[in-house]
Order: structure tokens, then sequence, then C-alpha cells
């Protein structure tokens, strides 16, 4: 008995929603990526020296290559086989699920191309325009009009055409190119292993000086040892190393000075390896210059200011 053909099914709308999908994730994470490559690339005097808007540029990147490294190969693949599909089941290609999604996704690019240039006349009216913010609106536009016009020519066409392989292996490249930047950027995962401990010794020493401050505000006096500051009331015990397990170098150095000493994996700023005076007044709560430090042993002296932190008076 002959094989029945194989007949439009919900297995072909769920392909084409999953596709969909996976190329509207990817767009995204693909223009993130771009972006903090732009960002970091082209410093913005608005935000030099901000640490924490390095660490979240820094983060972002790895979600975004994170979600390229696994969305666009299920784009492609979902791509693949819906073409082979629509050889096979010419019926597949004249889904009305298929046409709305398309036409919903050029509706959606035809607001962000129309968002894009309006952002770039109100960054003009503003007097924002930079050479980064006009290449992150080139990006945008590049990448709208790119898809916009390519679902607009597979919209109109009546059968699948050969020439779709050629926009796969382009916009292959152009991923595998991002890709290689994004590892460029963050580094490969054994460094932002180290990284990642290097911030934890840096947030450890951070909570040690506000409790060596308040200890001094307390009792006039520094502590002759961390095991000193530890109060099983409010819960704190002496921090250690979270790579080798020791505990944190502490000496004091005077009446109201004082020294905290780290074994760290890597410079505080691994680009220009950028390191500030060690002397600083301390300052409760996190304060990146405060905290830049040089790889191996590095020492913080702190001299606690009597103006600044007075003693508590005694009731």
């Amino acid at each position: 008995m002959d094989k029945q053909p194989e007949k439009v099914s919900p297995k072909h709308v769920f392909l084409h929603l999953f596709s969909i999908s996976m190329l509207y994730l990817a767009t995204i994470n693909v223009l993130t990526l771009i972006f903090q490559f732009i960002n970091q690339t082209i410093k913005d005097k608005l935000i030099a020296g901000n640490e924490f808007a390095v660490y979240n540029s820094h983060n972002l990147v790895r979600f975004a290559l994170a979600s390229i490294i696994i969305v666009f190969p299920l784009f492609i693949w979902g791509s693949w086989y819906l073409n082979r599909l629509y050889l096979k089941i010419p019926q597949v290609r004249q889904m009305k699920i298929r046409k709305w999604l398309i036409y919903l996704t050029l509706f959606i690019v035809a607001l962000v191309i129309v968002g894009d240039f309006i952002r770039i006349v109100w960054g003009f009216l503003g007097g924002e325009i930079t050479l980064r913010f006009i290449l992150k609106a080139l990006a945008v536009l590049i990448f709208s009009g790119s898809i916009f016009g390519y679902y607009l020519w597979d919209v109109r066409r009546e059968a699948p055409s050969k020439r779709s392989k050629y926009f796969a292996w382009i916009a292959g490249v152009i991923v595998l190119t991002l890709i290689v930047i994004g590892f460029i950027l963050t580094g490969s995962p054994k460094q932002e292993r180290l990284m990642r401990f290097d911030y934890q010794r840096v947030d450890a020493l951070n909570n040690i000086q506000y409790q060596i401050i308040y200890y001094w505000q307390s009792k006039q006096r520094l502590p002759q040892t961390l095991q000193m500051l530890e109060d099983p009331i409010n819960g704190f015990m002496t921090p250690t190393d979270p790579q080798t397990g020791k505990p944190y170098e502490y000496t004091v150095k005077g009446e109201n000075a004082f020294e905290l000493c780290a074994e760290f994996n890597l410079p505080s700023n691994v680009q220009t390896n950028i390191v500030e005076p060690k002397i600083i007044p301390v300052m409760p709560g996190y304060s990146a210059p405060n905290w830049n430090h040089e790889a191996g042993r590095f020492c913080f002296e702190r001299t606690i200011d009597k103006e600044l932190y007075p003693p508590f008076k005694k009731m």
C-alpha cells in the first residue's frame, strides 16, 4: 500500500513559531553584543570609572554570548528543516500562520527602523550625537533593514529558492565573528572564574573594613586581630579567601591606621592595569577606586578620619 503524503499539521505551526522566536532572540542578543562591544571600544566620559557599569557590561556580554551560542544554531536548524518541508510539502509554505508571522515580523522590524530614526533625531536635538551613538543606531538600522528586506523578498516569492542558503551563510559568518569578539571581550572561562574570585575578595575586604570602622567608633581602638570582630548577635564571622581558604592579612599600623592584604589573581583593571594610591581615607560601603589592586599579594592601607567617623557617644 502506498504511503499517504504528509499533510499540514500542528507540528508545522510549532516549527514556524519556534523558528521565528529563535530569530527574535538571536537578533536581540546579537545587537546586545554589538552594543557592548561599542561601549567597551569607545569610552563615554559620563560613565568613565563607573565600576558597576563596567561589571554590568561584562555580564551582558557573557549572557548575550551564551544566548547566541544556543539560539542561533537552533534558528538555522529550524529554517533549514522548514525549507526541506517546503520542497516536500508545498502546502506548508502556504500556511496562513507562516504568512502571519512573517508580516508580524515585518511590522515589528518596521517599527524598530522608524524608532531608530526617531532616536537619531532625538539624540541630535539633545546634543548626544557621538560616534558611539551613531554606531549603535547604524547597527540597529543595518540588522533591522537586512531582516526586513529578506523576509519581504521571502513572503513575495511563490516557491523555495536556493538563495536562502546564501543568507544563512552570510548570517553565520557574521554571528561567528561576533562570538569570537565576545570571547575576546569576556576572556576565557578560566579567566572569568579568576575574576569572580577577586570580586569576592574585594567584597569580603570591604565587609571587614566596615566592621573595623564600627569597632573603632564603638571602642576608640582598633582590634588586634580580625577574630575580635566576630559577633554572634549580628552574625559576623571573619571571612576567608574563597579560593585558598586562608585568612586575610590584617595589621594595625597606628592608633587609627590599619592594613588589609590579600592575594589577587588579576589586576582590578585587566585592560589598563591602573592602580590607585594605596593610602586612602576609608569610606564604608563599596567605592571602586578604594579597591583597585594589582595581581598577586596586594595591601590596602587605611587611615580612619576621626572627623568623618567620630567615636560613638557613650550612653
